[in-house]
């Protein structure tokens, strides 16, 4: 009878610590549902075999959801910052599983494995991808990859604005110093934020897809590439990714503005709605991030011209490709590995950088890159003046050491994770190329790497399994922000 004391006492604590954070999945997981039955509507309407993977799918999904539900709906919602970690690595492991279902019980008929990775990239907004074929898929599977992607992509900024601030990992948290400037100015509430940042989100994607359809796109073809433009996804519906349209330059240009779309900070978009008109151009990061591309897409261009290309398609295809490595989109028109050495190593570079905070894009993001240029120019003054006193400024806010802090400590865990990922793709038999690039193009979430095997004319399918495995956990830590991730495997964190 004593023995059982400590027992229940126990099993109380564990209900008590957990069941919160099943909750909030089951709830998670209930809105995937919800996802899976708009492609599952269009396939009964195809009359597609597909229907029946996903009625199968929708329905493992919802009994895993009444059954967590029923064990954990006396739970309270408030989660400590330990259990955010848990819920957020959590959610996107979880729904990525959920996710990949119908790829494994429909047409396609990919291994587990297969099917796992092309879910993962997919909510990570990645866009590497291990189909063939998919100009000949049903519609209702077409859709499904777009809509995967298009909630990852609002996933990532709700993630990027309202958790991983709270968590002290992320970019936004150098905004959150800003409290008295966006925060209380343009919606008092992190709720409301979510939901107007939501209303943006919704109304860019339509207004790619009714774009996309003007400009030519079928209505399926418009409705996918509107929903992974905005994501910053890079999913396409044909192998050709987007050279599909490289013969429509009008097409090629519209997605480099909808990608760049995506990648700007989406409080900057309330912001410029409620009256700061100058809001996105006043904010150091998007400057930043537009003189790179000017910048890169000059050089290439010229490069490109210089070589015998025409400049009108020359600077069409370079700036496409360019915003699309950049935004970590992974869109190609063209195969860039063929426009020579210096364009190769340009978008080798251009892979880690990434596009703002706050954005559906990943990568490094580009305020880390300036950040940590104002460091150097101010190491740079003391060993000029060893006696002086240099601020270092970012949107006219001082960066705390705080933030300093977490900026290398992000950079130096980012490549580390990279390295270890790349030397773990050497050990499994893959080439230089593709070994580094694959590391790489997971971690920033980019889609396309270099090489005759996994570049933009390329495809992850060959690779084994052991490595796709890799890349998955590779795309997962890229995308929450390694951080949130590494502080899960630290003995303190469970030591709490």
């Amino acid at each position: 009878m004593y023995l059982l004391v400590p027992t229940f006492y126990r099993s109380r604590e564990l209900y008590r610590h957990w069941a919160p954070i099943f909750k909030i999945l089951s709830v998670l997981w209930l809105v995937l549902a919800l996802f899976m039955l708009m492609p599952w509507g269009v396939l009964v309407m195809e009359h597609e075999q597909d229907a029946r993977a996903f009625g199968i799918a929708i329905l493992a999904v919802l009994t895993s959801v009444a059954c967590t539900w029923l064990i954990t709906f006396r739970a309270p919602l408030e989660l400590k910052p330990w259990q955010m970690f848990i819920l957020t690595v959590a959610s996107w492991t979880s729904i990525s599983g959920f996710a990949s279902l119908p790829l494994v019980l429909g047409a396609p008929q990919l291994s587990f494995t297969n099917a796992v990775f092309e879910s993962v990239s997919a909510i990570t907004t990645t866009g590497s991808t291990v189909m063939v074929g998919i100009d000949t898929l049903s519609d209702g599977l077409k859709l499904w990859r777009g809509l995967m992607q298009w909630m990852g992509g609002i996933g990532i900024i709700v993630m990027g604005i309202a958790i991983l601030p709270f968590l002290k990992v992320g970019g936004m948290r150098l905004f959150h110093t800003e409290s008295s400037d966006w925060s209380d100015k343009v919606m008092p509430r992190t709720g409301g934020i979510a939901k107007a940042t939501l209303g943006v989100y919704v109304s860019l994607t339509l207004l790619a897809m009714v774009s996309y359809w003007l400009g030519g796109m079928t209505p399926i073809d418009a409705v996918v590439h509107g929903m992974t433009s905005l994501a910053t996804g890079g999913f396409a519906n044909s192998d050709a990714s987007f050279g599909a349209y490289a013969d429509q330059p009008w097409l090629l240009w519209m997605g480099s503005l909808f990608m760049l779309s995506g990648a700007l900070p989406f409080v900057l978009y309330i912001r410029f709605l409620r009256g700061f008109k100058t809001a996105l151009w006043q904010d150091q990061q998007v400057r930043g991030l537009l003189k790179l591309l000017s910048i890169a897409i000059m050089v290439l261009s010229v490069w490109r011209i210089t070589q015998g290309t025409p400049a009108f398609e020359a600077f069409t295809h370079v700036t496409f490709n360019v915003i699309s490595v950049v935004t970590t989109t992974g869109y190609a028109s063209d195969d860039y590995t063929l426009w020579g050495a210096l364009p190769i190593m340009a978008f080798f570079y251009l892979t880690f950088v990434g596009g703002c905070s706050g954005s559906t894009s990943g990568g490094m993001k580009i305020f880390r890159l300036q950040i940590a240029m104002l460091m150097l120019r101010n190491q740079l003054h003391y060993l000029i003046h060893s006696s002086g006193v240099f601020t270092t400024r970012y949107n006219q806010q001082p960066v705390t050491s705080d933030i300093s802090r977490g900026v290398m400590a992000f950079s130096f865990f980012f490549f580390i994770t990279i390295a270890l990922l790349a030397l773990s793709l050497a050990a499994l038999g893959l080439d230089l190329i593709t070994a580094l690039s694959g590391a790489a193009t997971a971690v920033t979430n980019v889609g396309p790497g270099l090489g005759d095997v996994i570049g933009p004319a390329g495809n992850f399918a060959p690779l084994p399994s052991a490595a796709k495995w890799f890349l998955c956990i590779g795309m997962l830590m890229g995308r929450l922000e390694i951080l949130t991730v590494i502080v899960l495997l630290t003995p303190m964190f469970w030591r709490r």
